[in-house]
C-alpha cells in the first residue's frame, strides 16, 4: 500500500455518498469521513470539502416534469443546498462555510483572487469551507459540469497539496470491477496518458454526473500543478482509518513537481505585469529574509495603473525584488502607501485585507 503525507487537502464527495437514495441527504456514509476531517484538523491539517448532492437533496421537494427543466433543476438545487449544508454541519462542532462557484468565477482573474482570499480567511478562522457549483444560477455555458473537475480547480485556487476524490469504488482498476471479477486495482499512476483514460467507464450511478473519466481529468489537472491526487472508496469506514495512518487505500496519482514550484512558474513566467510597486529596504528585507507579505507601510511609490488581482513587479532601488498579485488597485495603494495596516479602513473607507501583496501570491526574482 502506498504512503503519503499532506498539509492542505481538498476532499470531493459525490452524490452517491451524500444522497444514496437519490432524493434526500443521508449520514449513512458521511460519519467516518467527518471523523477523518475532525482528526485531521486536530493534527494541524487544513481541509476543504467539495460536496455534491444539492439537486438530489431537493429532488423530493419539487414536482417536476420529465425530463426536468433547467428552472426545475435550479429550484431543486436552491432547496437542496440548505439541506446539504445542514447535513454537513450536524457532524461538526466548528462552523461550516458555504462557497458557491461557477466556471465564470474561475476564469475571471479578479474573482479567482477573491475566491482564494476568501478560502484563506475561512481556513484562518478555523471554519470548514464547503464548495459546490452554483447550480441555482449557472446555465450550461457557465458550468464546470461535474464536481470532480470543480474539486481540481478548487485545489488549484486553494493552493492545496492533495486532492482526495471519494468514490463508490476502491480506485482505478484495470477494468470495471462491477462487471469484471478479474479487474485489479492500480495502486499508483505516475503518468496520465491515453492508456489511463482508456480504463475509464461511464457514470456509476443515476444520481451523479461524474464517472471515472472525470476523476482522471481532475487528477490530470491537479498532478500537473504539483497536487497529488487520490481516488478512494468513501463508502468504507476503513478507508479513512488508512488515510489517518498516511496510507493510500486506493489509487495514488503522483504529483509532477511541487505546488509551490508550479505556482512560482505561473507567477514568474505566465502573468504579464501591469505596474510597479517601489518599496523601502525594510520591506525588502522582510520579503527576502523573513518570507513576509508586503505591507502598505513598506511601499514608497506606485507606477502604472492596475486592478486588484493584477500582477505587479516589486522593486527596491530600481532593482526587481519580486513579482506578485496586488490585493488593492493602484489608486488605493497610492492612498495607503507608507501607512500602517491598521489605518487602511480610515483612509479608504474599507479594508479588504491588511497586506498589499500576500506572501502566498509572491515570488522572489
Amino acid at each position: 500500500m502506498n504512503c503519503f503525507s499532506w498539509q492542505r487537502a481538498v476532499i470531493k464527495v459525490g452524490s452517491a455518498l451524500i444522497a444514496p437514495e437519490g432524493d434526500q441527504c443521508s449520514g449513512r456514509y458521511l460519519l467516518e469521513l467527518a471523523r477523518f476531517i475532525t482528526a485531521s484538523r486536530l493534527a494541524g491539517k487544513e481541509v476543504i470539502l467539495v460536496s455534491s448532492g444539492s439537486v438530489a437533496a431537493g429532488r423530493s421537494k419539487v414536482t417536476v416534469h420529465h425530463p426536468a427543466s433547467i428552472a426545475e433543476k435550479q429550484a431543486m438545487a436552491a432547496i437542496g443546498q440548505m439541506k446539504m449544508m445542514a447535513n454537513w454541519q450536524r457532524f461538526f462542532d466548528f462552523p461550516c462555510a458555504q462557497i458557491l462557484l461557477t466556471a465564470d468565477d474561475l476564469r475571471d482573474r479578479t474573482r479567482y483572487v477573491n475566491i482564494k482570499n476568501t478560502l484563506r480567511e475561512i481556513l484562518k478562522h478555523h471554519a470548514l469551507p464547503i464548495v459546490n457549483e452554483n447550480d441555482t444560477v449557472a446555465v450550461n455555458e457557465l458550468k464546470v459540469g461535474d464536481n470532480d473537475n470543480l474539486a481540481a480547480y478548487t485545489a488549484l485556487v486553494a493552493q492545496a497539496d492533495t486532492l482526495i476524490i471519494c468514490s463508490d469504488i476502491d480506485g482505478l482498476f484495470t477494468a470495471d470491477p462491477r462487471k469484471n471479477s478479474d479487474a485489479k486495482l492500480i495502486p499508483k499512476v505516475e503518468h496520465i496518458d491515453d492508456s489511463i483514460y482508456a480504463l475509464a467507464g461511464g457514470a456509476g450511478t443515476s444520481v451523479g454526473t461524474g464517472g471515472m473519466r472525470t476523476k482522471i481529468q481532475a487528477a490530470q489537472k491537479s498532478t500537473q500543478s504539483g497536487i497529488q491526487t487520490l481516488i478512494v472508496n468513501g463508502k468504507k469506514g476503513q478507508t479513512f482509518d488508512a488515510l489517518l495512518r498516511g496510507e493510500v487505500p486506493g489509487t495514488l496519482f503522483t504529483a509532477n513537481g511541487s505546488p509551490k514550484k508550479a505556482r512560482r512558474l505561473w507567477l514568474s513566467h505566465t502573468l504579464t505585469t501591469c505596474g510597479v510597486i517601489h518599496i523601502d529596504e525594510g520591506a525588502k528585507h522582510a520579503l527576502t529574509h523573513k518570507g513576509a507579505s508586503l505591507l502598505p507601510s513598506g511601499i514608497k511609490q506606485i507606477k502604472g495603473e492596475f486592478n486588484q488581482g493584477d500582477a505587479v513587479e516589486i522593486c527596491c532601488n530600481n532593482q526587481v525584488v519580486a513579482k506578485g498579485l496586488s490585493l488593492y488597485n493602484s489608486r488605493d495603494l497610492l492612498q495607503i502607501k507608507g501607512k500602517k495596516s491598521a489605518d487602511i479602513a480610515a483612509v479608504l473607507g474599507y479594508e479588504s485585507t491588511r497586506v498589499a501583496v500576500h506572501r502566498d501570491d509572491l515570488v522572489l526574482i
